[in-house]
């Protein structure tokens, strides 16, 4: 299936167990695979035939930067929700949202999750 990639958009959220990360913050990277048919799109060069850019960085921030989490797990979950409920060409997608530098034990570049849902999935 085609897709429409993109990566590294970068947020500032809430979301964790600790208050201090509730109080402060922190910066987010998602990253986002769009699954779609973009052949209509391709021969139609009109923009209703594809999934704008610009909405689904808006659609993203709104959840990253949104009411905070305790894990980024749901905050993975709630930006496919969102996806499949905001774009009607939208078949699957695939979500990673990445922390950098968290407050756990030892020393770490960042911690992610990454998860995969199908539009069948959300109804």
């Amino acid at each position: 299936m085609d897709k429409i990639i993109l990566n590294e958009l970068m947020f500032y959220g809430y979301h964790g167990l600790f208050p201090e990360e509730k109080k402060l913050g922190q910066r987010f990277t998602v990253d986002l695979e769009l699954y779609c048919d973009l052949k209509t799109a391709g021969e139609s060069d009109q923009m209703e035939d594809s999934i704008d850019y610009g909405a689904v960085y808006q659609v993203a921030k709104n959840v990253v930067e949104g009411e905070a989490k305790n894990l980024i797990e749901a905050v993975a979950e709630e930006v496919a929700n969102k996806m499949f409920q905001t774009f009607k060409h939208l078949e699957a997608i695939k979500v990673k949202v990445d922390k950098p530098g968290p407050p756990i034990p030892g020393y770490y570049q960042s911690a992610a999750v990454e998860i995969e849902r199908e539009r069948h999935q959300h109804g």
